[in-house]
């Protein structure tokens, strides 16, 4: 059973930027009750994306200079990475429809 990575400042650059596969990053904080509404959801995106695609979480709390680097001012926020580039980006809790929909279209 795959879940959610967990995404540091430390390990941004090499989980994220340098992923071969597209990557959706879920900016959230332990506070934030949309974005523990979004959390089953993001674990269920990393069980069906398990080797397509990079289901990570970044605590924006415990990870100031990441959520700086990508303007994050609200949670939660999804973005979606490929190849090093923001390709989408979703504020506020979505659906897991929609963020399927995301993820499907940068899989190659």
């Amino acid at each position: 059973m795959s879940k959610a990575v967990t995404i540091t400042d430390d390990n941004f650059e090499e989980v994220v930027l340098k992923s071969d596969k597209p990557v959706l990053v879920d900016f959230w904080a332990t506070w934030c009750g949309p974005c523990l509404m979004m959390a089953p959801v993001v674990e269920e995106l990393a069980e069906d994306f398990d080797g397509q695609a990079v289901i990570g979480k970044l605590d924006v709390d415990a990870n100031p200079q990441s959520s700086a680097k990508f303007g994050i001012r609200s949670i939660p926020t999804m973005l979606v990475f490929k190849g090093g580039e923001v390709v989408e980006k979703l504020i506020g809790a979505s659906s897991k429809v929609e963020l399927e929909k995301r993820i499907q279209g940068q899989i190659s």
